[in-house]
């Protein structure tokens, strides 16, 4: 592959890897994947936004006790287990 990096760039690069004493490869090499792993987080912006949602969300959930949230759950998971809805045939 081939690069093109604009003068600071380039001024940047030979500094690090003088400061560094490592190939300028290598310094490319380490600062794209630093840059990669940034990128997989989110952004201050995206945090607030899903922190607020959280803050909206949690007051909507309904308050009960364990022992109804656990039967509700078992209700659920037997339901589930018994194959879903069963409805007649219809007469051909």
């Amino acid at each position: 592959m081939t690069f093109t990096l604009d003068p600071e760039t380039v001024v940047q690069l030979n500094r690090a890897a003088e400061r560094l004493d490592r190939p300028k490869s290598e310094v490319v090499r380490e600062a794209i994947r630093e840059y990669a792993n940034r990128a997989d987080r989110l952004s201050d912006a995206e945090r607030r936004r899903m922190l607020r949602a959280f803050d909206e969300l949690v007051p909507l959930i309904p308050p009960r006790r364990a022992g109804e949230a656990a039967h509700e759950l078992a209700e659920i998971r037997a339901a589930r287990r018994s194959g879903g809805r069963r409805s007649a045939r219809r007469a051909r």
